[in-house]
């Protein structure tokens, strides 16, 4: 796969022509004094579904359903040998709501792949967010969460198709349980300043991705709703 350009590529993303001319959401939901933290919504799959979320194919598609499990509503993508992600263009001020939340678990790991590599670029699942460089596309930064196969929990490397423009930063891997979900939260500012060695404000949009296309492989996965909160 090429180097990442002005338009979505698999592990980078670009929104300077899509959003051209259009103003990115800004929500905000703002608490009384000494109420719960402040939160930022991603998502609602109970009441919205997928509204608001992109697909991008990159090569076949993975299959994202909304589905019930429990008493929750997720998401679960299904993966066989294709790699597609949803993306949701939304501004995050980072200084308001710098924490991103989700739980995650994957049912089905992928197995025996060299991360670092092209032919091992593939996970379960991964979460990113991204920093959009507008018509500057090669400022564009973003950092990706991701199920690991056999890079090590904490383990971070640049991205084998975009170099140090996306950061890979492993949360889970094959030593985590199977079909088991696990609840992350990551400080997204501070993440940023460390990979990217500045301070940003601003992320312009979050995507989720299940992809198996280098390796072949199959895998299934499940995302819960993926909110912003101030601590």
């Amino acid at each position: 796969m090429k180097t990442p350009t002005l338009t979505l590529t698999k592990m980078n993303i670009s929104f300077s022509l899509l959003c051209y001319g259009v103003g990115l959401l800004l929500l905000f939901t703002t608490p009384a004094s000494g109420a719960e933290p402040m939160k930022t919504a991603m998502s609602n799959f109970a009441t919205d579904g997928l509204k608001g979320w992109e697909e991008k194919s990159f090569s076949g598609k993975t299959d994202y359903q909304v589905v019930t499990e429990g008493t929750e509503t997720v998401v679960k993508a299904t993966s066989q040998a294709a790699a597609s992600g949803l993306f949701k263009k939304q501004r995050i001020d980072l200084q308001r709501t710098p924490y991103l939340n989700w739980r995650w678990r994957v049912d089905q790991p992928l197995h025996g792949l060299d991360e670092q590599t092209k032919s091992g670029d593939d996970y379960g699942a991964r979460v990113y967010v991204v920093v959009d460089g507008g018509l500057f596309f090669w400022k564009t930064k973003a950092i990706n969460y991701v199920w690991a196969s056999s890079s090590p929990k904490g383990k971070s490397w640049p991205n084998a198709f975009a170099g140090k423009s996306a950061m890979m930063l492993a949360l889970r891997s094959s030593t985590d349980k199977a079909a088991s979900w696990y609840q992350e939260k990551r400080n997204v500012a501070a993440d940023l300043k460390e990979f990217f060695g500045t301070e940003i404000r601003y992320i312009d949009a979050v995507a989720i991705m299940t992809d198996t296309d280098n390796s072949g492989q199959e895998t299934i996965a499940y995302y819960g709703d993926i909110f912003f909160t101030s601590d």
